[in-house]
C-alpha cells in the first residue's frame, strides 16, 4: 500500500519529499525509483528507528502489527521514536474494522463501541489507542480499513479462492462484508494527512452493502467461474481454515458518511462488483504482459 501511495503522489519537480522505512534493504531500488528517500529500519529493533525522530512532518504507519500477542509493539517502538524530537504535524494509522467485532449485520459509525473478538483485532485496538493518545500538535487519525482489492496486490481479488472452489455460507446463515479498492484507499491515506482531525478515527469503506456470498457469487460471473458452494456454518468448519472462519463470524456494515464529508474523499469505485470488472480487465492485461497469473489468491 506504501508503494501505490508513493506511485499516486509522484509529482517531479513539486509536492513534498517523501521517506521510506522498510526493513528489507532489496526493495530500496524500487521505493527510490518511486522518488523516495529510502531509511532501512526495523519497528522490532528500536535502535534501527533512532534517526526518525524529527526528520518527518507527516507520518502514513501502515505496519502491522506481529502475529502474536494482545499488544503491538511495533507501533510502540515507532511513536516513542518519532517523539525524540517535535512531534509530526500529521500521523495517519492503517487500522482494521475488525475492531468492531460482530455487530449482527447492523450499521457501524465510528462512535461504536469496540468489541474485538480476535488477537489479531484486539493487537489492532492496542495500536489505536497508543496513535490516539499523541499530543494534539499532531493530528492523530485512525482509518479502519475492511477487505481491499486490486489486481497488484496478494490475494487482491477472490479469483483464486474461487478456483479452488472453496465455498461461502448459505444465504440463511451469511454474513455483511465491507471493502476498498486499494486505490481508493491510497487516496484516503493521502487525504487523511492533510484534513484529518486530532484523535479522530474513519471507516474507509465503499458504498456497497453486500453479503459474502453474493459478493463471490458476483465475482464468479465475472470470471466466468461456477458459483461458489453454499454450505451451513457446520459444515464451513471442516473445511476452512480459522482464519477464514473468522471472517465469517462477523457481520457489519460499514457507515463512510464521516469519510466523506471530512476526508472528502470521492470513491473511484463505489462497490466492489464494478471494481472488480476493472480488476477482470487489469488482470487480463498483467497476464499477457507478464505470463503470470495477476491474482496471488
Amino acid at each position: 500500500m506504501g508503494q501505490r501511495l508513493l506511485r499516486q503522489q509522484q509529482r517531479p519537480g513539486a509536492g513534498p519529499r517523501w521517506l521510506a522505512l522498510t526493513s528489507q534493504p532489496d526493495k530500496r531500488a524500487a521505493l527510490r525509483a518511486l522518488g523516495a528517500l529510502v531509511l532501512v529500519g526495523n519497528l522490532d529493533e528500536p535502535a534501527s528507528l533512532r534517526r526518525l525522530a524529527g526528520i518527518a512532518h507527516r507520518v502514513v504507519h501502515l505496519a502491522p502489527p506481529p502475529t502474536e500477542g494482545e499488544r503491538d509493539p511495533r507501533t510502540r517502538n515507532l511513536l516513542r521514536s518519532l517523539r525524540r524530537a517535535a512531534v509530526p504535524r500529521a500521523l495517519v494509522y492503517g487500522s482494521t474494522s475488525g475492531v468492531y467485532g460482530d455487530c449482527a449485520g447492523e450499521w457501524v459509525a465510528e462512535t461504536r463501541p469496540l468489541r474485538p473478538q480476535t488477537p489479531r483485532a484486539r493487537r489492532r485496538v492496542d495500536a489505536e489507542r497508543m496513535v490516539r493518545s499523541l499530543p494534539s500538535a499532531t493530528r492523530a487519525s485512525v482509518l479502519r480499513i475492511p477487505g481491499i482489492y486490486a489486481p497488484d496486490r496478494e490475494g487482491g481479488t477472490p479469483l483464486a479462492r474461487l478456483q479452488r472452489g472453496n465455498p461461502v455460507l448459505r444465504a440463511e446463515e451469511d454474513v455483511f462484508t465491507n471493502h476498498i479498492h486499494a486505490d481508493d484507499l491510497a487516496r484516503a491515506c493521502w487525504l487523511a494527512l492533510w484534513r484529518g482531525r486530532a484523535r479522530r478515527v474513519y471507516n474507509v469503506n465503499d458504498d456497497s452493502q453486500m453479503r459474502m456470498g453474493d459478493y463471490f457469487d458476483a465475482a464468479a460471473r465475472l470470471y466466468g467461474l461456477p458459483l461458489p458452494p453454499r454450505v451451513s456454518r457446520a459444515e464451513a468448519g471442516q473445511v476452512l481454515g480459522a482464519m477464514q472462519l473468522s471472517f465469517m463470524s462477523e457481520s457489519r456494515r460499514l457507515r463512510n458518511s464521516r469519510m466523506k464529508a471530512e476526508l472528502r474523499l470521492w470513491l473511484r469505485f463505489t462497490d466492489p462488483v464494478s471494481g472488480l470488472q476493472a480488476v477482470v480487465r487489469g488482470a487480463t492485461k498483467a497476464e499477457s504482459v507478464t505470463g503470470l497469473p495477476a491474482d496471488g489468491g
